[in-house]
């Protein structure tokens, strides 16, 4: 992969949400410690960057997306802190360390994921944010999260999940759960990017295609580190699907199988990136490097 172009991304991104969320000797600043441990804690920055890298390649300037960028790593943090809570998928780990919840307790937790939330959309529609990339695009980028992130989108998807716990579920069910738990999300940062660059309709679709596979991908890429990896490696606990009575892509599919799949929505998703030519090698090699991630 690029790493110049990666580095650069990455480091933009630590930067502004550091910004954006600082240390302060405030009464609320349990709950600001609580935000900026899950916030700052690392990850693949996925979602954040594939904002910037469609700006770009839609004609736009990464900088005046930076703040959609972060404003939507801010949703999928919330999502992981909630997703971790006894109530919910109750997971003691996360990236490596314990989950939110297991430091700060559940009730700070809960306040920090609502907190992230409502924080991300202060963000996207600030006055600066606004102006540098324009009311109408910031708008239309603020629209797409908000659906992204509720009862369509990843919130729908999360309670499918937990309605199919320990359930024998169809294969379209799972897919319906990954599209909004997992994929969502995805596919805005990929829309949000192209939109705030200005994108017309073919290449707001080939954004849109790209991140539908490799949302699709990532997940069960997901379902098959966690029969393959180790806990130590995933940051997480390995095992928890089986554990938990998930049905998954490779209860469904198997191993093999699963792997063939991941690899064709890889190769999918390359050609999708057609219409904007030698420019898109970084979005290349990024889903060509999620396709053989072992975390």
């Amino acid at each position: 992969m690029n790493n110049a172009v990666q580095q650069s991304y990455l480091s933009q991104i630590e930067l502004k949400l550091n910004e954006l969320l600082p240390e302060e000797p405030l009464l609320q600043a349990g709950l600001i410690q609580a935000m900026r441990y899950s916030l700052l804690a690392g990850g693949k920055r996925i979602r954040p960057v594939l904002v910037l890298e469609f700006c770009r390649l839609c004609g736009g300037e990464p900088q005046t997306a930076l703040p959609f960028a972060c404003a939507i790593e801010m949703v999928h943090t919330y999502s992981l802190i909630h997703d971790d809570l006894p109530c919910m998928d109750n997971d003691d780990m996360r990236r490596g360390r314990p989950s939110n919840h297991k430091v700060f307790g559940e009730d700070m937790a809960l306040l920090a994921g609502d907190a992230l939330l409502t924080m991300a959309f202060e963000t996207m529609l600030s006055p600066r944010a606004v102006a540098a990339a324009g009311a109408q695009r910031a708008a239309d980028a603020a629209g797409i999260l908000a659906f992204a992130a509720g009862a369509h989108g990843m919130v729908g998807g999360q309670v499918i999940d937990l309605m199919s716990e320990g359930k024998k579920i169809s294969f379209e069910t799972l897919k319906k759960m990954d599209e909004g738990k997992t994929g969502a999300l995805i596919v805005a940062a990929a829309k949000m990017g192209a939109v705030l660059g200005g994108a017309g309709r073919e290449q707001l679709a080939a954004a849109e295609n790209y991140a539908a596979s490799i949302g699709l991908a990532f997940q069960i890429i997901d379902d098959i580190l966690d029969v393959t990896g180790d806990t130590q490696t995933l940051g997480k606990p390995a095992g928890s699907d089986a554990e938990n009575g998930k049905s998954t892509y490779v209860t469904f599919m198997g191993l093999e199988k699963a792997k063939k799949t991941a690899a064709a929505l890889t190769d999918a998703a390359v050609s999708s990136l057609r219409c904007f030519g030698e420019e898109a090698r970084y979005l290349t090699e990024l889903a060509n490097n999620l396709s053989v991630r072992n975390k």
